[in-house]
């Protein structure tokens, strides 16, 4: 094998591993921003519902306490029943809501580097 050749083929692998290396990065920052994203909308979405159930819980306790002594376990059942409905509407709205797609521009690269290499 001439060294031409060989010099030849060490740059290719050379330009690979870069190409890899750099992609790798791109990955590990995308995932990191993916964690960061999910552990702050964690936390922002715990907050907000138990704020919101507090709330709730004092507007019913307060709806309870305004109720005459012998409709208050009605009172009680339909606080109860609003509390699972807005659960039940709280649990749809989490599983609907579009979640940003992880590794997109990784992705996006790769597909690229496939396009300019393709013959």
């Amino acid at each position: 094998m001439s060294s031409g050749l060989l010099a030849s083929v060490q740059n290719l692998f050379a330009s690979l591993l870069g190409l890899a290396r750099t992609r790798l990065d791109l990955l590990s920052t995308e995932l990191q921003e993916a964690m960061a994203h999910f552990a702050l909308g964690i936390i922002i979405a715990v907050a907000a519902v138990l704020l919101a159930t507090l709330g709730l819980a004092f507007v019913g306790a307060a709806f309870v306490l305004v109720m005459a002594p012998e409709q208050r376990l009605v009172a009680t059942a339909v606080i109860a029943l609003v509390f699972l409905a807005a659960g039940a509407g709280l649990g749809i709205v989490l599983q609907v809501r579009k979640r940003p797609r992880i590794f997109e521009a990784s992705i996006g690269e790769l597909q690229r580097d496939q396009d300019t290499l393709a013959p």
